[in-house]
């Protein structure tokens, strides 16, 4: 399995794995995140055209058929995120250069998607924040396996609060 940038091709599979992403909440219970048709197609495409988005493919599939060979999606932003700039109840680590971690889903065939997600951003930064909603459980304990420190609450843009979180740089 391996990561590379998506294309406008992969709309289509992309869309499908995050409505996989979506049903897997829904059986654990989280009806209120990724409500209302979050996230779009529009916004997806729009992440891919700044290339900030990617696909986590089987690179044997991949020889056969392109779509189905995608089991992992995310967005990936490098530099400050303004959903971040307010934090409450906690405080981020630092403030030193970071990447944020969005819109991540599988299609559940796979696992270690989140590992080799935070494999290929730190090698393009090694600080990474993310969020996710109180109810998405099985994305908080894998962010806290992974090294992932809560730091507070933030809010997206509908007003919704979000567990955030940061992973620091490993010591030299």
């Amino acid at each position: 399995m391996i990561v590379r940038e998506a294309e406008i091709e992969d709309l289509e599979r992309t869309m499908q794995v995050l409505d996989a992403g979506r049903q897997h909440m829904r059986g654990e219970g989280n009806a209120v995140q990724w409500v209302n048709g979050y996230p779009s197609p529009e916004l997806i495409r729009r992440d891919i055209e700044q290339g900030q988005f990617f696909v986590w493919i089987d690179e044997a599939e991949e020889q056969t058929d392109r779509q189905q060979a995608i089991h992992g999606v995310f967005s990936f932003i490098i530099g400050e995120d303004p959903t971040y700039g307010y934090i409450e109840n906690g405080s981020w680590l630092n403030e030193k250069p970071y990447g944020t971690i969005h819109r991540m889903a599988s299609d559940g065939t796979r696992r270690g998607m989140l590992r080799e997600c935070l494999d290929y951003c730190r090698s393009l930064v090694s600080e990474i924040r993310m969020d996710t909603h109180e109810k998405n459980l099985s994305m908080q304990q894998a962010c806290e396996h992974l090294g992932f420190q809560r730091c507070g609450v933030i809010y997206v843009a509908d007003g919704t609060p979000r567990i955030a979180y940061q992973l620091v740089a490993e010591p030299v």
